[in-house]
């Protein structure tokens, strides 16, 4: 038997738009497993140096928990590039600010470092609420593995 690569010309006709929702589940979980799908390690002629996989549609960003104290003692940090500028956010704060980053930065340590994880993020589409402008793409209903959180 050969071993058949994935080509980049291939991988960009077989893409597919899946649909994910957020509510109730647990941050880290929903993250692999979209992480999963943006990478295409979900297909059978999965190749690491391709960007092969899926664009992937999350809704009811604002409703995603975490388990434990996470709510208040998880920090998310940046600096701004001066001197002393670290700042730094609490997830709750994040959450209700800004929900879409908080899924964004989940799946986005979750994929290669690089030029290929900076082609993979783009396929991502966060949304807070349950409405998205992407029903001409037929999206998908993709179930997760994991249950949710009461």
């Amino acid at each position: 038997m050969k071993t058949v690569f994935r080509t980049k010309e291939a991988a960009l006709g077989q893409r597919e738009w899946s649909l994910v929702d957020a509510e109730g589940h647990t941050l880290g979980r929903l993250a692999s497993e979209v992480a999963t799908l943006l990478r295409g390690k979900d297909k059978p002629d999965f190749t690491p140096h391709v960007d092969g996989g899926n664009f992937v549609i999350v809704i009811n960003a604002d409703k995603i928990k975490v388990s434990g104290n996470k709510a208040s003692q998880k920090k998310y940090y940046h600096h701004t590039g001066y001197i002393g500028g670290i700042k730094e956010i609490s997830f709750d704060s994040l959450l209700k600010k800004s929900p879409d980053t908080v899924i964004r930065k989940a799946v986005k340590g979750m994929l290669p470092k690089g030029a290929l994880g900076h082609q993979i993020i783009n396929k991502l589409k966060v949304y807070a609420g349950s409405e998205h402008p992407h029903l001409a793409q037929n999206p998908v209903q993709y179930q997760l593995k994991f249950e949710k959180i009461n």
